[in-house]
């Protein structure tokens, strides 16, 4: 094979319009090193840009019910509802999401998926004041779910650029510059409390249009589009027949799930069981959504290094030891205490978020090298499963924080506080513990021997037992 081999026609000769890359071996050591990596990193970034927004408007009712005062007329249960419709929609569009990069190409669908989000920004902007009815709110809460989509569809494509090797690093820091816009879109609602007051909600929303249109812009001139990543319909059919996509799409609730959930309900619990004022919840609530955020690049380095398995499972029984601490936490009503555990959470789940998606990938291509097969034909294996399982396996991963939000809303409507729900993750996260170290680690088979597992970077532990 000649590496040097151009990357592919830009100029839509060849039947193509528009930015496709025609070919593309990251594995090949000698093409990633002369032109892929380049192309890899400059997509990354702006895949990063793009969903970094998404997640902003996906987690906007998080911040947007801090400014809903008593003259909106809606109850702790009310708010947490219209949390949990966002958290739905963000995570039923994230099925189709994945797909629509192997139809229209990577950068085209980054194109459209970012200019989507003026809708629900857009409808905000029209109703967010007393007196619009609790359906309409109900309506926009669940049009900012197509942020959430943004995430599946960013994922899969960034997956096909990187090799092996790199894939944990880089999705964590995709992931993590998206998840970053949770934190961020909270700090932007700080600053308009802050300066303008709980009043003006429509200063936060309209700062974002104009960043919407950025991000779909810099899309359109900077990313490429991959051919060789096409639409398989039977990667899709099988991702669905394998267990793996459903044993990793549980650990997924608890990591992703956490986070998301976490994350949308973190200020109106903060109102709710502590008393806090919107501005003193608005100060707080962003600290755990930016260190989750953070430290998801690294928890997917530590799982290129030492195996997702194995910081997977050490991130749930850490989570377990966080969430008891908040339990205590909240049955003596001690903010500090309470402030310290939830925080430690989001930082864990972001670690545990790293690594679990660096173990998608080494899964299927763990399962090609056991079938026998070897070089090219275990990497095109290992990209077709883990790029259409990526797309479930995220879609019930968000349901997680559906689950968060709906746990605490029964909490607080039952007993005014949250010491039920958070009694109920605990309970959640051992069961991840041991899901994680039965499949994955009780009886991790032997390495894959020859180069082909030397260069894969595919840990032991991640064989199919």
């Amino acid at each position: 094979m000649n590496a040097s081999r151009p990357q592919g026609r830009r100029d839509g000769r060849g039947g193509r319009g528009g930015r496709w890359i025609e070919h593309w071996e990251p594995e090949d050591e000698t093409f990633w090193r002369e032109t892929g990596e380049k192309t890899a990193r400059r997509n990354l970034l702006y895949s990063v840009l793009s969903e970094h927004i998404g997640f902003s408007i996906w987690s906007l009712w998080s911040v947007l019910v801090l400014f809903m005062g008593p003259a909106y007329g809606i109850d702790p249960a009310g708010k947490f509802f219209l949390i949990a419709t966002a958290t739905t929609v963000g995570a039923l569009v994230r099925i189709p999401y994945p797909f629509a990069v192997t139809r229209f190409g990577g950068r085209n669908w980054t194109v459209v998926s970012a200019l989507l989000l003026l809708a629900p920004t857009v409808a905000a902007l029209a109703v967010m004041e007393p007196g619009t009815p609790y359906g309409t709110f109900l309506a926009v809460a669940a049009l900012t779910g197509v942020g959430g989509g943004n995430f599946a569809s960013s994922m899969t494509n960034i997956n096909a650029f990187f090799p092996l090797r790199k894939k944990g690093w880089a999705l964590g820091l995709n992931a993590g510059g998206g998840n970053i816009g949770v934190p961020v879109v909270q700090l932007a609602a700080l600053l308009v409390i802050g300066t303008a007051g709980a009043g003006h909600p429509r200063l936060l929303l309209a700062a974002y249009l104009p960043l919407i249109v950025a991000a779909a812009a810099l899309a359109l001139v900077r990313m490429d589009n991959l051919a060789p990543v096409r639409g398989d319909a039977g990667a899709v059919r099988r991702a669905v027949r394998e267990p793996h996509t459903w044993i990793m799409a549980l650990l997924y609730v608890g990591c992703f799930g956490s986070f998301i959930g976490y994350g949308f309900a973190f200020g109106l619990v903060l109102q709710t069981q502590f008393g806090r004022t919107p501005l003193q919840a608005a100060s707080l609530t962003f600290i755990g959504p930016l260190l989750g955020s953070l430290v998801r690049p690294v928890g997917g380095a530590l799982a290129d290094r030492y195996g997702g398995a194995r910081v997977t499972l050490g991130a749930f029984v850490a989570m377990a030891a966080a969430t008891g601490v908040v339990v205590l936490a909240s049955v003596r009503e001690s903010l500090p205490v309470f402030l310290t555990g939830f925080t430690a959470l989001f930082a864990l789940s972001g670690l545990c978020n790293g690594s679990t998606y660096k173990m998608i990938p080494g899964i299927f291509r763990a399962q090609a090298l056991a079938r026998g097969l070897r070089g090219e034909a275990a990497e095109a294996h290992g990209r077709r499963l883990s790029g259409a399982a990526m797309g479930l396996i995220g879609a019930v991963g968000a349901l997680g924080g559906l689950g968060i939000n709906l746990a605490f809303r029964e909490a607080f409507s039952a007993s005014g506080t949250g010491t039920a729900a958070f009694a109920s993750f605990l309970g959640f996260y051992a069961v991840c513990c041991a899901v994680t170290w039965a499949v994955y680690l009780r009886r991790p088979a032997a390495a894959p021997a020859g180069p082909d597992a030397a260069r894969s970077g595919t840990d032991a532990q991640l064989t199919p037992v």
